[in-house]
């Protein structure tokens, strides 16, 4: 088979790839099609994959030894091998009659991710290949902003919301995460895309609300002690009614804050963007971080309180 095909050309510069991946991708895309060993080993990871014939475990336990084996990263093998299934996903949203919109907007996330491999790791890839299962078995999909995925709602006991909305331990919600695409939580951009979550996901809800959810650090509470006011976080998680939260002494997501820079102790962490200024002093005054999880519930033009 081809491998540098004009689907990954298209998709590669759709999703505004840096010259330096793209390049990176084309040397290895050409490397298979010159090296029938390497190309079968990594075709057949590929097909078994998308057949699902394997696992996402173990398709990525076959890439390590691939890579390995051929001297090539395994960050960046990875995000050859999503690359490699891009084609045959299109077909398949084709075929379920979702839109090419939401397609490209889902395939964002290859760029998202590709750009914290960059910055933390120091090379084009995929640090994280397993996240991609989600969208490789079309559970999950960006509306929008955000990537959205049915799920259950997790509290014991369950909770009623300050509405009224009761929601069982194991109740059906939509679960939505954040990529880091750059584009400000600003309101309008927000409630595009929970108004473009109620369209697609409303007949699962009876039509009138949808149920949204999220755990995030950007649903820690006492960002409001120290984030400015202006800050789009800070509208982002008044969106939520909060329903519990937690902090510890170890800030396990100061990468997405700090990138490269997130082991460095809190005196000599970037002061580069005002989010940084705030952590970075936050951090400094001997304070914690942490994280929350939220619901909203949506009746598709506004938040229902």
């Amino acid at each position: 088979m081809v491998h540098l095909t004009q689907h990954i050309s298209t998709l590669t510069e759709k999703i505004r790839l840096p010259k330096e991946a793209v390049d990176k991708v084309a040397e290895i895309e050409n490397r298979l099609d010159l090296d029938k060993s390497f190309a079968e080993k990594f075709d057949r990871v590929v097909h078994e994959y998308m057949n699902q014939d394997l696992t996402i475990d173990d398709a990525l336990a076959s890439l390590r030894e691939i890579a390995e084996e051929f001297n090539e990263n395994v960050f960046t093998l990875n995000f050859v091998f999503l690359l490699n299934n891009t084609e045959e996903l299109l077909n398949r949203y084709r075929q379920e009659g979702i839109s090419d919109e939401i397609y490209w907007d889902t395939m964002d996330d290859l760029r998202c991710k590709l750009l914290e491999c960059m910055e933390c790791e120091g090379v084009p890839g995929i640090f994280v290949p397993s996240w991609y299962n989600g969208f490789f078995r079309m559970s999950r999909f960006a509306l929008g902003r955000f990537q959205y995925e049915i799920s259950v709602f997790k509290h014991p006991g369950g909770y009623t919301t300050k509405n009224g909305h009761f929601l069982d331990d194991g109740s059906l919600i939509i679960n939505f995460h954040i990529p880091s695409s750059g584009i400000s939580l600003t309101d309008e951009v927000r409630y595009d895309s929970y108004r473009r979550a109620f369209d697609f996901y409303k007949d699962l809800f009876g039509g009138d609300r949808i149920v949204l959810c999220c755990g995030s650090w950007l649903l820690y509470p006492k960002h409001e002690e120290f984030l400015p006011e202006n800050s789009n976080i800070l509208r982002f998680m008044r969106d939520f009614e909060i329903v519990r939260s937690a902090e510890s002494d170890d800030f396990g997501n100061a990468w997405r804050v700090f990138g490269r820079y997130a082991d460095l102790p809190p005196e000599e962490l970037p002061k580069d963007t005002a989010l940084r200024k705030a952590y970075a002093e936050w951090l400094e005054a001997g304070n914690n971080a942490g994280d929350g999880y939220g619901v909203i519930v949506f009746d598709g033009e506004k938040i229902i309180t």
